[in-house]
C-alpha cells in the first residue's frame, strides 16, 4: 500500500524486492511500518465520521525476462493490456508505471534508467519507467500504482435525485465499506499475473509447463553474450551514386 486518504508512506528506502514481505505484516498492506500505524488510526477516523476512504495500491512483479510484450500495435503493447486490465477492476480510476506523474514534471535527464555493466551483464540501477519501455519489460521489476476511488455509498447521506418523484432527496443508507483499499491488493495481483501470463505464453508458445520451461531457460538476457553486434562500419549510402550499381543502371 503507497496510500490511504493524505497518509502516504515513503516507499523509496525500501528494496522492491522487500515490499511485498514486509506488507503482509500488517492490516493495510503497507511496508512501511510507521504509515501503516497512521493509516490504520486514519481508518477508525473516518469509520466514526461516518465517510469512507481510497488510495494507492502498489504491486511490483519480480525476476521477469526482458522482451515480453510488442512495440509494433497499439493493443500490444504491454503498458495498454496492463492498465486495461488495472482500470477493468471496479473504483480503480488511475494507473501509472513506476513513478510516472512524478516523472512528468521532470527533465529528461533525471528521468531516465541509465545502462551499466556488472561484469556481463547489463544493469539499470534505477527503475523509473516502471520497468516497461516501447510496450516491451526491461527485465527490470515492473512496479505499477493503481488509484482507487473511495466507495461512494456512505453512511452520511449525499445529495441524488430521486426518479419517481422528480425531486431532490438525499441518499438512503444500504451499505458502506469504509476502505476496501487492503482488500483489492491480491486482486489487482491476480489481474497482473493474467495478463503476464498471457504475454509469456505469447513468448515462449506450447500448452504444458514442461514445454514451456527449457524454452524460458534459453531467452535472451541482458548480458554481452546474448547480444552479439558485429560492431563493423557500415555505408548505408554512398558519396557517389554514380558510382553504385543503381546508378550504372540509371545512367
Amino acid at each position: 500500500m503507497a496510500a490511504i486518504g493524505e497518509i502516504t508512506a515513503d516507499l523509496n528506502q525500501i528494496p522492491v524486492t522487500d515490499r511485498h514481505r514486509l506488507a503482509e505484516g500488517n492490516d493495510v498492506r503497507c511496508p512501511q511500518a510507521e504509515a501503516a500505524q497512521a493509516m490504520q488510526e486514519r481508518i477508525r477516523q473516518v469509520m466514526q465520521q461516518r465517510d469512507t476512504l481510497g488510495g494507492v495500491i502498489e504491486v511490483v512483479a519480480l525476476n521477469l525476462p526482458p522482451g515480453l510484450g510488442s512495440h509494433v500495435h497499439w493493443e500490444r503493447r504491454l503498458e495498454a493490456r496492463l492498465g486495461a486490465a488495472v482500470l477493468s477492476i471496479p473504483a480503480i480510476k488511475g494507473v501509472e508505471f513506476g513513478p510516472a506523474f512524478a516523472n512528468a514534471r521532470l527533465p529528461g535527464t533525471q528521468v531516465q534508467d541509465p545502462l551499466r555493466l556488472h561484469g556481463e551483464n547489463i544493469t539499470r540501477p534505477t527503475y523509473r519507467s516502471g520497468g516497461l519501455e516501447a510496450g516491451i519489460t526491461t527485465g527490470q521489476p515492473l512496479l505499477i500504482r493503481a488509484a482507487m476511488k473511495p466507495i461512494a455509498t456512505t453512511l452520511t447521506p449525499q445529495p441524488t435525485v430521486d426518479l419517481a418523484s422528480a425531486e431532490e432527496t438525499p441518499t438512503r443508507y444500504e451499505r458502506s465499506d469504509f476502505c476496501p483499499v487492503p482488500r483489492a491488493v491480491p486482486i489487482l495481483e491476480a489481474m497482473l499475473a493474467y495478463v503476464l501470463a498471457d504475454a509469456l505464453l505469447e513468448k515462449l508458445g506450447g500448452d504444458s509447463l514442461d514445454e514451456m520451461r527449457p524454452r524460458f531457460r534459453t531467452l535472451r538476457r541482458a548480458r554481452l553474450s546474448d547480444l552479439p553486434m558485429q560492431a563493423n562500419d557500415h555505408l548505408f549510402w554512398p558519396d557517389n551514386p554514380a558510382s553504385s550499381p543503381q546508378g550504372e543502371a540509371g545512367g
